[in-house]
């Protein structure tokens, strides 16, 4: 038989009657706090039915499949920005490290005759020990994140310029394992939507990640270290190598991503994912991530990605100037962050 101690039956009572007394405004604001990807969804299916409503081309399955490519680069160096942005850092490196890491498995494949394997696995590596670097100096020389990212974005992309020469490698040169990303799988038929494998491999981090953070203890401790960092070490929980994981993790994830940039622009250019960075933080903010950490989600992020891409796929097809995407981006963002401050009040 069941028991329960008189210390907590008042005080579940006492959590009933103030659920009740909630306002509808308040309980809008709980569930959000709850589920942090409902908004940004809301938001892209109201984007959909208006550009679809605007131009009939926006939900033609060829316009679908290539908004989904587009997306898919900023959604996968989301992912890892995710993590970071969970511990209330933040990565300013993400394009550098995947540039850096592209130009080196391209140059290696294509110019020193280093099979493909091998070479993706040195670009991804590369991509893990930078991501480590990050962390190290986080961690154990205790800078901010924002300063160590903002130093390490300059010295990546200078070593990827200097190692490349400035100069792009070009599909012709590459091995066809190195451009696989790029190829077209059509599940439903020719003329029907198509995604790549490029594609394919960001839903598979998609699904590892967010199982990891919701089903492991290391996924626990990461969302503990960014709600409140103190408290989570006097738990017991080893902060330090929390973020030194999270920061490894997030290089081993913009390692991946530039073999699937390899295959999606069919070239290695020093001047790929120049706005990388600044993407996938809107990404994250858009998807309900907390800039403040300990809440969101990969979901969120991966629709917040979808937003980013359906705003400007459809207000090109409506013929609305690019300058216009711009500020629409630059207003979801600030919308996005005010609704978190607003759901941040919410009381544990």
């Amino acid at each position: 038989m069941t028991t329960t101690s008189p210390a907590s039956a008042p005080a579940s009572a006492a959590e009933e009657l103030a659920r009740r007394q909630h306002t509808p405004l308040q309980r809008v604001q709980h569930l959000l706090h709850s589920y942090p990807a409902i908004s940004p969804a809301l938001i892209l299916v109201l984007a959909v039915l208006v550009f679809t409503a605007l131009n009939p081309n926006f939900a033609q399955p060829n316009a679908l499949s290539l908004l989904v490519q587009q997306t898919a680069i900023v959604a996968a160096l989301a992912i890892g920005q995710t993590l970071i942005i969970l511990t209330a850092g933040i990565d300013l490196s993400v394009g550098a490290i995947t540039i850096l890491s592209t130009m080196l498995m391209a140059t290696l494949a294509a110019q020193n005759g280093v099979p493909a394997v091998l070479a993706i696995l040195i670009g991804v590596l590369l991509g893990v020990g930078a991501g480590a670097l990050n962390g190290w100096l986080v961690t154990r020389v205790n800078l901010p994140p924002f300063i160590v990212t903002l130093g390490t974005l300059s010295i990546f992309t200078a070593i990827a310029l200097l190692y490349s020469g400035g100069q792009s490698v070009q599909g012709n040169d590459l091995p066809g394992l190195m451009t696989w990303t790029g190829e077209a799988i059509r599940p439903f038929g020719p003329g029907t939507f198509y995604v790549t494998t490029g594609v394919v491999i960001v839903a598979v981090l998609y699904v590892v990640v967010g199982f990891a953070l919701s089903q492991t203890a290391w996924g626990r401790h990461v969302y503990a270290v960014g709600d409140d960092m103190e408290a989570a070490r006097l738990a017991g929980i080893r902060v330090k190598r929390v973020l030194l994981s999270v920061y490894t993790t997030a290089g081993l994830l913009y390692g991946i991503t530039a073999w699937v940039l390899i295959g999606r622009a069919g070239v290695a250019s020093p001047n790929a994912a120049a706005d990388a960075n600044l993407q996938s933080i809107t990404a994250v903010v858009i998807g309900g991530t907390s800039l403040f950490g300990g809440r969101g989600g990969v979901l969120g992020t991966l629709i917040g990605a979808l937003i980013v891409q359906a705003f400007a796929t459809g207000l090109s097809l409506a013929g609305v100037d690019d300058q216009y995407r711009v500020l629409t981006i630059g207003i979801l963002v600030i919308v996005a962050v005010s609704v978190d401050q607003w759901i941040r009040k919410v009381k544990a």
